[in-house]
């Protein structure tokens, strides 16, 4: 009886190896390997992003010291230029930590916008004046507000000076006078009443500029009286400064408006001595010009009181006003000898 013999085909022969026990069996072996690779994956470190270290920081910081604007800086390193991109108006800042501040041994910086304009008009300081002097006034006009008018005056020939160029307000105007004054002084003799008393005709009417006369023949007529009258009132009050001053017991009106629209054009005082002004034979001398006369002769101190001019005024009459006062009297007593004598 023959037996067959059963043989291994040769592909099972080469099947994969099955895997060598270990002492817990195959497999705890198997979880073994997998966990290890598991855990190598854990091992590997992700990276964080790193923060902005002192190397960033450094250039803005050492741009601060030397006076370098940080927006152009970072138009040349395009590293930093993300962090330091930001509007003008707002304030750019530069921080470092502890930690980097005692490894470079730097401050932290904080950077502001220029403002050198706003310092410039606070160390300045906005000088305030009255209402009808702005930014585009006349130069000329402005030194004469903040250097004559308001300011109490005592002499003569001054005197009448103001009161002609208060006259010729109706013609003209402040700047253009001022423009004018010298001319005025150079026709007008220094506006000595004295040599305006003896113009003849012929003398007042070449009394012009550029071919035209200087102001109205009307005005011209009015100047040449006023000067005799003011002669004679030298003669009974020993000045005309004392003559005006009366008027206001030697001592400046002191108004206190705010607003330009307050400032009157005429007061009764003005009027009161208008009327005694025509009385004694003065010409074009209405309210409304004696007003104006007053006002920049410093009788009455009509500056605003926001104006700087308002209180320096008050000081120069404190300072001005008892000498004025002596002198007055001392004329007086000349006149009253001169009369006895006569």
């Amino acid at each position: 009886m023959s037996v067959a013999v059963k043989l291994h085909s040769p592909e099972k022969l080469t099947a994969e190896a099955r895997p060598v026990l270990g002492p817990a069996g195959n497999r705890v072996r198997v979880l073994e390997e997998s966990k290890r690779k598991t855990e190598v994956v854990k091992k590997v470190p992700v990276r964080p992003k790193k923060p902005a270290t002192v190397s960033q920081t450094l250039p803005q910081e050492v741009a601060v010291r030397k006076n370098l604007s940080v927006e152009s800086l970072c138009s040349t390193d395009s590293s930093s230029s993300s962090s330091a991109s930001s509007s003008r108006g707002s304030s750019t800042k530069v921080v470092s930590s502890r930690r980097n501040v005692k490894r470079s041994g730097l401050r932290a910086v904080k950077v502001v916008p220029d403002d050198s304009e706003e310092v410039a008009v606070k160390q300045e300081g906005i000088v305030q004046r009255c209402d009808w002097i702005t930014p585009n006034s006349d130069q000329l006009y402005k030194l004469f507000h903040n250097e004559e008018w308001g300011v109490p005056v005592h002499e003569d020939s001054k005197l009448f000076e103001l009161l002609v160029f208060s006259q010729a307000l109706a013609e003209l105007n402040w700047p253009a006078i001022l423009h004018l004054r010298a001319t005025f002084r150079k026709l007008f003799d220094g506006f000595d009443p004295l040599f305006i008393a003896q113009f003849t005709e012929k003398k007042l009417l070449s009394l012009k500029v550029n071919g035209n006369l200087l102001l109205s023949e009307q005005k011209l007529r009015a100047i040449v009286e006023n000067a005799k009258q003011v002669l004679k009132i030298q003669q009974e009050f020993g000045s005309f400064s004392s003559y005006c001053w009366r008027f206001v017991s030697n001592k400046p009106l002191k108004n206190g408006f705010r607003y330009a629209r307050q400032v009157p054009v005429k007061t009764p005082k003005a009027e009161l001595v208008s009327k005694d002004l025509m009385q004694r034979g003065f010409r074009c001398v209405g309210p409304t010009v004696v007003y104006s006369f007053m006002q920049v002769a410093g009788i009455v101190n009509d500056h605003l009181v926001k104006c700087f001019r308002y209180e320096e005024c008050n000081e120069n009459v404190k300072k001005d006003i008892r000498p004025r006062i002596e002198e007055t009297k001392e004329a007086v007593k000349v006149l009253e000898k001169n009369m006895l004598n006569t």
